[in-house]
């Protein structure tokens, strides 16, 4: 049977397609903008009929019905990592949340820790060879399809067919739908007054031929707008965003420097306009590969002068980076940070940096603690931490003594924060 034969005998209507899904199945979807909005919506309007499904995800774009906590005995969403959509029902405990490294999910899923029986995602076109490309997030989702009963695509000409490890074949499908609207547009976070002075500098700390990883956020945008006269800047990252896209517009980034794959930028997912998306498809400088590739620490670190770029919510005096809760209340999630922290202070000349405002809330709070508010999920640990950025400078953290770091911390906290920071150090006989 040829693949387009194939491909018509698994063309389903959405409320068709999701007859694959049993009850008590736990259903991986990819991340972000890889979300596929007609199979989620009609697993929605028949959420009712099923008992005990999981739908599993990082940062979900859309709230879909299925999230309606009256009806999560039949359809639940279990989180990896929140987002606007997810966050209040994970703060009101109607979503599951699993942490866990980014980059080791796919061994989680392949190991049976955290099951696949069921895959939705949004796919490119098929090619004349029957493959189809999961450009949006390659991220898990590679492994969830080797695990799972059942693969199920909604495959939409709008999404961009990439290269690198992320294509499925015809064969591998239990069923397809088509949609045809757009992919759904991340814009640029706000970047203010703050922003600006932190990104300017990190990015005076950023040499030419260095290999960036950006993570999103105004902050880590803020820097990669002061790169754009740099040169020879290569891309190593697990989210490619519109900022980057700025970056290879400018001639900053070449890749040519590259010790690792040089010549191509490499990423695992996409979050952004449909500009990057239309820059995606079939770039032979772009690669889009699983996160357990993308996110090694180990293959991550074999670029020279990586540098981690990394946003968090609070950080202690002797390093400690919660960047996924306030205090016990869920935020966010693990995400990459780890891995790239790592990655960076194994890399030659690499830099690993953290990135924060000195206050919030009408610089009310002070981001800087003597320790970090009680129930605060931990996200790097002190061992990890070297640089780290406010509006008030940087403070280099590896190799010193907690004296050190201590004295370094109060240097870049707020000056109306800093004597009662102080005074609290000396109470924990850090100074």
């Amino acid at each position: 049977m040829s693949v387009q034969e194939l491909y018509r005998q698994k063309h389903l209507s959405p409320e068709d397609a999701i007859n694959q899904v049993k009850d008590g199945d736990f259903i991986v979807v990819p991340t972000g903008v890889g979300e596929p909005p007609a199979l989620l919506s009609a697993l929605s309007a028949q959420r009712r009929r099923f008992h005990d499904v999981k739908v599993a995800q990082i940062l979900p774009i859309r709230k879909f019905d299925y999230f309606d906590p009256s009806t999560a005995e039949h359809v639940r969403h279990v989180s990896f990592f929140f987002g606007a959509a997810s966050r209040a029902g994970g703060q009101a405990g109607d979503i599951d949340f699993i942490p866990s490294y980014f980059s080791e999910m796919p061994m989680l899923i392949e190991r049976g820790m955290i099951p696949s029986d069921v895959v939705f995602t949004l796919a490119s076109p098929m090619d004349e060879h029957g493959y189809f490309s999961l450009s949006l997030a390659a991220d898990y989702t590679m492994a969830a399809i080797a695990k799972a009963r059942a693969v199920v695509l909604e495959v939409n000409p709008n999404v961009p067919f990439a290269n690198g490890s992320c294509h499925i074949h015809i064969s591998q499908v239990a069923a397809l739908v088509e949609s045809n609207q757009a992919v759904t547009e991340v814009g640029l976070p706000v970047i203010g007054p703050v922003q600006e002075a932190i990104g300017k500098y990190v990015a005076d700390m950023i040499d030419d031929g260095s290999t960036l990883q950006i993570g999103y956020g105004g902050i880590p945008d803020a820097v990669v707008m002061q790169l754009t006269n740099k040169h020879d800047l290569g891309i190593h990252t697990e989210m490619i965003g519109d900022g980057i896209l700025t970056l290879v517009e400018s001639g900053a980034v070449t890749n040519r420097k590259k010790t690792f794959m040089p010549g191509k930028m490499i990423a695992t997912f996409v979050l952004g306009s449909k500009k990057l998306y239309q820059f995606i498809h079939r770039n032979p400088a772009l690669e889009m590969h699983p996160v357990d590739f993308t996110n090694d620490p180990y293959l991550a670190a074999k670029n020279d002068k990586l540098i981690a770029i990394n946003a968090t919510l609070q950080i202690d005096l002797l390093g400690q980076c919660g960047s996924e809760s306030l205090g016990p209340v869920p935020y966010s999630g693990t995400g990459g940070q780890v891995d790239f922290v790592r990655a960076a202070n194994r890399s030659r000349d690499g830099k690993a940096f953290i990135v924060l405002p000195a206050t919030a809330k009408d610089d009310s709070i002070t981001r800087i603690v003597p320790m970090l508010t009680p129930g605060t999920h931990v996200t790097t640990g002190k061992n990890d931490i070297n640089y780290v950025v406010t509006e008030f400078g940087v403070a280099q953290l590896r190799g010193k003594s907690a004296k050190q770091r201590a004295q370094e911390m109060i240097a870049i906290a707020h000056p109306d924060f800093r004597a009662e920071l102080t005074q609290e150090a000396r109470r924990l006989h850090l100074l």
